[in-house]
């Protein structure tokens, strides 16, 4: 497995093992998505680049909301595409919809930490 600062592609979530793989990060960003959604493959290369422009501070994770209905209902994803932001395990903030790549590192932003 890459170390954190080298994940610049986001990780590929499952109901199977979901809170083991959140919990070791402090920051993180799942794009819930869809195969069939339009949307959702419109910000899909938006995720992407911004899990490059983020690598080391925040990592992004995707979960295909079809395959994963536990955690689609656990966290009560009624609109895709949803992009949960997780610190420690926990939602902090969502985004629901498409987006611009702008308003996501908006929210970014205010939940990493300035050293």
């Amino acid at each position: 497995m890459e170390s954190e600062d080298q994940m610049s592609q986001p990780i590929t979530l499952a109901d199977d093992g979901f809170d083991l793989v959140v919990g070791r990060y402090d920051l993180m960003a799942v794009d819930c998505w869809a195969p069939w959604c339009g949307p959702c493959m419109v910000m899909a290369p938006v995720i992407e680049e911004l899990a490059q422009e983020y690598a080391g501070r925040v990592i992004f994770g995707k979960l295909n909301t079809d395959e994963n209905p536990i955690t689609t209902e656990r966290f009560g994803i009624m609109g895709i595409p949803t992009l949960l932001v997780l610190q420690g395990g926990n939602e902090v903030e969502r985004i629901v919809g498409a987006v611009p790549k702008q308003e996501i590192r908006n929210v970014l932003d205010r939940f990493l930490v300035v050293e």
